[in-house]
């Protein structure tokens, strides 16, 4: 008999998260009987996820074998592909810290989980997490592949490839082809008849084509008719998942730069320096900017889950659809030789030439038996590149502090940040990063706390 794939989940107490990833490699053939180990440290949300996971299994009609573990090393023996979906310092208090701080000096956010000061301390949280994955991986399954959905996801990944170059990782996101199916419903087009190329890093690539497929077999440029449709205030539509969320930051940008982001306008405006400005509520009421969204959507997905997880342990299935999360795709490609294409985040080694070798970039890839084939890309229009420059540079300066455990260089991302530096003088980003530190404490590395001595000063 043919041996099964192992599939490891660290992170596995996200049970929703772990239900779609786990679900859709269910529904596939290759992986069906597919061996399963769910690892967390919360033993509570631990056994939550491991009831899910098998009526799941039993759902579908698998043989999976489905084992749970507190011990990561443990958990990652053997296994062929990691999962990993965690998110360090949870809620509370990280979340709400990396709010409630920057506001105290005027500065707000959206979703601060992967750029500006909440991104830059997320990625110090998390980083050396990921690194003790790395390091048990080269120990106990040298060989699998990495399925990376955590944020922030560019200096993740960009992290990993700097200190674990042997690790074959990527980074997934679902913005990709979440915004083509956002554009598709603006348009009253199938998603299906859309073509689409983007490129450039995580929660900044940009549709570089977005072409309908006409009867004759031919494209026609979907660009005019998305900027008429903002023009005529046709465009956007109501948010089909979050009336919060008007989504018109990135059609403002798009006739600024002629071209679409693939991330939601909620990030992109607080990416950028033109949106969230102090003593501006007009802008924050004409583009619909929803401040302090993610705390709000956190508070929402607990008492959300709390009725699932309730729902769950009722039922005696769960019945489950195929998610658009690449995840099970890239099993099922790399175990079978069948190819597929995903867009991932690699680091980018010439496929974006106007952007850093060591970069992580968003591009994208060929999956097949030999694994994740990034494609070449070239140069991209001198206006992305150079918009993107900007958030590349926060995300260099941060994985430095981290690879050379360099407290100086959080400070100096702080500084290169672009909302940052339009709401903060150098003072105040100064003494901004300094109580972050002291609040987070614990939750970050030694290296990078400030001593007792001076938090008295």
């Amino acid at each position: 008999m043919a041996r099964q794939p192992k599939i490891t989940f660290i992170g596995a107490g996200s049970t929703v998260f772990m239900k779609n990833i786990i679900g859709d490699a269910l529904q596939r053939p290759a992986l069906n009987d597919a061996s399963i180990a769910l690892m967390d440290l919360n033993q509570e949300r631990l056994a939550e996820s491991e009831i899910v996971a098998g009526k799941l299994a039993r759902t579908l009609g698998s043989k999976a074998d489905i084992t749970t573990h507190t011990n990561q090393r443990a958990a990652l023996d053997g296994a062929d592909f990691v999962v990993v979906a965690f998110q360090i310092g949870g809620y509370e208090p990280c979340t709400v810290t990396d709010f409630e701080v920057p506001k105290k000096y005027g500065l707000r956010q959206t979703i601060a989980d992967t750029l500006g000061i909440g991104g830059i301390m997320r990625g110090l949280r998390t980083v050396p997490h990921l690194w003790s994955i790395c390091e048990d991986m080269m120990q106990v399954c040298p060989d699998a592949i990495m399925l990376q959905y955590v944020n922030p996801m560019a200096i993740n990944t960009w992290a990993i490839a700097e200190k674990y170059p042997q690790i074959r990782q990527v980074g997934l996101c679902h913005s990709v082809q979440g915004t083509a199916g956002e554009l598709a419903r603006d348009l009253d087009i199938p998603v299906e008849e859309i073509r689409y190329r983007s490129a450039g890093i995580n929660h900044m690539a940009f549709f570089l084509k977005f072409e309908h497929r006409q009867e004759d077999g031919s494209y026609r440029d979907l660009y005019p008719d998305l900027v008429r449709g903002y023009r005529e205030g046709r465009f956007p539509k109501p948010s089909a998942w979050n009336p919060r969320c008007p989504n018109k930051v990135r059609y403002e940008m798009l006739t600024r730069l002629g071209y679409f982001v693939t991330e939601s306008s909620e990030h992109f405006a607080e990416y950028t320096p033109y949106f969230i400005k102090e003593g501006r509520e007009d802008l924050i009421e004409k583009f619909g900017i929803p401040l302090d969204e993610y705390p709000v959507r956190c508070v929402e997905q607990i008492a959300r889950w709390k009725d699932q997880a309730e729902e769950y342990r009722k039922a005696d299935e769960i019945k489950v659809e195929q998610s658009k999360e690449y995840a099970s795709s890239i099993m099922n490609s790399v175990w079978t030789g069948e190819p597929s294409v995903i867009y991932g985040n690699v680091r980018n080694n010439g496929c974006i030439t106007s952007l850093p070798d060591n970069c992580a970039a968003e591009v994208p890839c060929l999956v097949d038996a030999s694994g994740i084939q990034p494609t070449y890309i070239g140069d991209l229009p001198p206006q992305l590149t150079a918009l993107i420059r900007t958030n590349v540079n926060v995300q260099e300066l941060t994985v430095a502090a981290l690879v050379n455990e360099n407290r100086e260089h959080l400070y100096h991302a702080a500084m290169m940040d672009p909302h940052t530096a339009a709401e903060l003088d150098l003072d105040q980003i100064w003494s901004l990063v300094d109580d972050l530190l002291i609040a987070h404490d614990d939750w970050i590395p030694e290296w990078a706390r400030i001593a007792r001595q001076a938090r008295s000063a």
